[in-house]
């Protein structure tokens, strides 16, 4: 059961809120893949996008099924302690957590999107 009210009572840097924003206009290739797929509640939910979370930045965010998505490049091979200490707050919080590699979403973005839909609605 998703966590209530995780977005809108939390206290937020102006920093941060920057941050998110700039995360926004600069999207990876593989980010706006995949934004393209899952806004607009297109999977029948609503999703944000870098949204910030207990101080760190997701890249998608669905608070209805507590969901975080987070699509990695390279970046990620170097920062696997941060990822796990991410992973374990943001756990610990109650949501689900599914990471994609960017090459994995451009080369099969359908794949991804029904791993989504999955966890969103696993009984189906």
């Amino acid at each position: 059961m998703p966590i209530k009210n995780i977005v809108t009572d939390q206290r937020v840097t102006k920093a941060k809120l920057e941050r998110a924003k700039e995360l926004r206009r600069e999207m990876t290739p593989a980010e706006k893949l995949l934004w393209k797929e899952v806004r607009a509640n297109k999977l029948g939910v609503r999703f944000r996008r870098q949204q910030v979370i207990q101080g760190f930045i997701v890249d998608f965010y669905c608070h209805k099924a507590g969901l975080v998505v987070e699509v990695d490049g390279d970046i990620h091979d170097l920062q696997k302690d941060e990822d796990e200490r991410r992973e374990k707050v943001l756990r610990e919080m109650g949501l689900m957590i599914v990471r994609f590699g960017n090459d994995e979403v451009v080369r099969n973005l359908s794949a991804v999107v029904n791993k989504i839909k999955s966890m969103i609605f696993p009984e189906s």
